[in-house]
């Protein structure tokens, strides 16, 4: 029982870890379109939002567990 409940503990961790690094690629993501949008590079702003859309769906899983 003890090992169950320090698996789960550790699970969390790695959860929230998790969840803390993808705001940071969050906050990198949106300096990068921020960038691409003053210099008006489709390309880059296209790439930046798909990026953006994946760590939002990682994100919405994680709250979800």
């Amino acid at each position: 029982m003890k090992q169950v409940m320090n698996q789960a503990l550790k699970a969390k961790e790695v959860e929230k870890h998790r969840a803390a690094v993808l705001r940071m690629e969050m906050d990198y993501e949106l300096a990068t379109l921020f960038e691409a949008i003053g210099e008006k590079n489709e390309q880059k702003k296209n790439q930046c939002k798909q990026k953006l859309e994946r760590i939002r769906l990682e994100l919405l899983r994680l709250k979800a567990l």
